[in-house]
């Protein structure tokens, strides 16, 4: 067991300690960055998806049926996650977020949140109440959106440790998945807007944009939501 003094001593040097930073070619993994203060540094666009109301669902259904709502969404989240390109970083009760890198990293998560919005709205939902048909619960869900560069560290003890994820994206990502409002489940900042292509601004129509402009108050920000659905192939 460390004494007092022992963990004093700890922040210290960590406090004291020069930072090694090198860029990074591609998503690390926990065992690619040193305990020390050592660093990856990438461009990435973060992704969180978030199970809207895990407390009502806890709290007003059998546990079970709260375990089985939490495994259909990860699942889905993590397969189309993986399916286009993005890397699976962490995971927080009802929430996974991931990181998409290179050059089409923004148009690739958008269309991966549309793709997680259609298999919550048009296959876990019809599944989860054909399987219980005297069931109410209704799975709701949003995905936030943003890209930035990422200082990647890691930290913890020794046998109890994962990276953490410094820089905007892994916190607006995070929070603007709060924004969501009616029907609208996908939420991306400007500069994740303004990097998209032709075929994630308007799904192969060039008339019909499915991303609508908002103001996001709380960080005195344009953002962009969407209530659009993507059927994966």
């Amino acid at each position: 067991m460390k004494t007092l003094a022992e963990i004093e001593s700890e922040i210290v040097q960590i406090l004291k300690t020069n930072w090694k930073r090198r860029k990074g070619q591609k998503v690390p993994e926990a065992e690619d960055v040193q305990l020390g203060n050592d660093a990856v540094e990438i461009e990435g666009t973060v992704l969180y998806a978030d199970l809207k109301d895990s407390t009502g669902l806890v709290l007003g259904y059998k546990d079970w049926f709260a375990a089985e709502v939490y495994k259909c969404y990860l699942r889905v989240a993590c397969e189309i996650i993986r399916n286009n390109g993005g890397t699976i970083s962490a995971f927080d009760g009802d929430r996974v977020m991931a990181v998409f890198i290179g050059d089409s990293k923004n148009s690739n998560a958008a269309i991966c949140a549309l793709q997680i919005n259609y298999i919550v709205r048009n296959i876990i939902n019809k599944k989860v109440k054909e399987h219980y048909k005297d069931t109410s619960y209704e799975l709701e869900q949003a995905v936030g959106i943003d890209t930035s560069s990422l200082f990647i560290a890691r930290t913890g003890v020794r046998g109890a440790n994962d990276l953490v994820w410094v820089g905007r994206a892994a916190n607006y990502a995070a929070k603007l998945c709060n924004l969501r409002e009616g029907n609208y489940h996908t939420y991306i900042t400007e500069e994740v807007f303004n990097r998209l292509d032709e075929k994630s601004k308007f799904g192969g129509d060039p008339k019909r944009l499915m991303w609508e402009k908002i103001m996001w108050n709380e960080r005195g920000i344009v953002a962009y939501r969407s209530s659009w659905w993507w059927q994966p192939s």
